[in-house]
């Protein structure tokens, strides 16, 4: 590259991998036009189901344990520096960033470093695409810019099915009945889904417009799974499991698949080899270049994730390989979490239905090729005894070498923080402001 791309951060609220590039019947066609000029991954993963810790590790290239978001900003969690935010490194190449939109790490955005915040009057892809645009209109040409585009959908409350055809005939996610109230809820994920590739699509031919296609890399992902039960702020694939499409300088063309499992932690490095920056100290991720190039067929032999903190706490860890997952509980409170999960008719289902009273196993083993949907937890199966104690051996070598607070005992939540109590239901029941230790 004669000099460095220009770089479009786009992402979404919520979505997993549940839109068209990946084989689901919901139309997104923007999105599949980005994965048939780029490089899509197929295994991608975020470090943590939540919506401010993933987005955190992601722009900081470190575990939500060491980057200090170990809950939600607006409810009193904050990075311990925002200089390790990937803005900073990308000004020492000589970009300029700008904002638009969805941030979710900072309740002022202001204090991220970013060049310029654009004030918008909501994070709907209906505001945020017309403002991207301007601002790419505006683009000084011959200076690379790095611009953050964040778009509300598909975080609930989703918009009203747009479709009758879909509230009917539409499948829910595998984990979940068939029936009226799902098919009516993945109906109006659907028609949240349309919005947020409407939003991507207008950006994306802004670039052909503007004639920017060939030098900017276009990043699109998303920052954990779909708001339905045991997806979303959870650690099974269907809440760590995104959506993560690459186009642009650097090999990422071609309408390539890769296979190999990545992590969010490793968009850093890569942004860092292609502005020519060199790599913060503190990075926990590899650079993606070796695998797009065809120098390496698989960038971790494992990838590790957390929840510590959402509305309530849940303080899990998981590490999983190709062939297994392991997850365990490293509290007392042995039932689902209910507030952690999104109001929705799917959840208010499971809820009737008893969800509540479910037993959580402290440890969880799963074999991800007889059984992807993670329903046969094998921790006490003595067939499985050698993965069972090769994955309990590296989570815990993990947790020991990043240091994780989990290792000496309960983690406490910062002063003001909102929590919820594990044993309620929602997330909109009445919370409990954390005092500030007397004197």
């Amino acid at each position: 590259m004669s000099s460095p791309p220009n770089i479009l951060y786009i992402h979404s609220h919520d979505t997993g991998r549940f839109v068209q590039p990946y084989g689901f019947q919901v139309p997104t066609p923007n999105l599949q036009m980005l994965a048939d000029q780029g490089v899509l991954f197929r295994e991608a993963f975020c470090a943590a189901p939540t919506c401010s810790g993933s987005r955190a590790s992601l722009l900081t290239g470190l575990y939500c344990h060491n980057n200090g978001m170990l809950g939600l900003a607006h409810r009193g969690w904050q990075l311990h520096d925002y200089g390790q935010h990937w803005v900073h490194a990308l000004r020492r190449a000589g970009y300029r960033s700008t904002l638009i939109g969805e941030q979710h790490i900072s309740v002022d955005p202001g204090v991220i470093g970013y060049d310029e915040v654009v004030d918008v009057d909501s994070n709907h892809a209906e505001n945020i695409a017309p403002e991207t645009i301007e601002r790419l209109r505006e683009a000084p040409p011959g200076e690379p810019w790095f611009m953050s585009v964040g778009f509300f959908e598909t975080h609930r409350d989703f918009s009203a099915p747009t479709s009758v055809r879909d509230t009917l005939y539409s499948l829910p996610p595998g984990n979940l009945p068939d029936v009226t109230a799902t098919r009516r809820d993945v109906a109006s994920f659907k028609a949240s889904a349309r919005s947020l590739d409407q939003g991507v699509g207008a950006v994306l031919h802004a670039l052909h417009d503007f004639g920017l296609v060939e030098n900017t890399l276009v990043i699109c992902t998303t920052d954990h799974g779909i708001a339905f039960p045991n997806s979303k702020a959870t650690l099974f694939d269907r809440g760590i499991g995104v959506m993560m499409i690459v186009r642009g300088p650097g090999g990422f063309s071609g309408g390539k698949v890769v296979d190999a499992p990545v992590s969010h932690l490793d968009v850093y490095p890569t942004l860092c080899d292609l502005a020519g920056v060199a790599h913060p100290e503190w990075l926990q991720g590899s650079s993606l270049l070796p695998l797009v190039h065809g120098e390496t067929e698989r960038l971790h032999e494992a990838i590790f994730a957390e929840t510590t903190f959402h509305a309530a706490y849940q303080p899990h860890r998981a590490v999983r390989t190709e062939r297994w997952k392991y997850v365990r509980r490293f509290d007392d409170y042995a039932h689902p979490v209910l507030a952690n999960c999104d109001d929705s008719a799917s959840k208010d289902l499971w809820v009737a239905a008893g969800w509540g009273e479910r037993t959580v196993p402290e440890e969880q083993l799963y074999d991800l090729v007889l059984d992807p949907g993670e329903g046969q937890n094998l921790a006490e199966d003595p067939s499985c005894a050698e993965p069972l104690a090769e994955l309990r051996a590296r989570l815990d070598a993990w947790m020991r070498e990043t240091e994780d607070p989990l290792l000496q005992g309960p983690v406490e939540p910062p002063p003001g923080a909102a929590l919820n109590e594990q044993w309620q239901v929602s997330a909109d029941d009445p919370v409990r402001i954390v005092a500030a230790p007397s004197v």
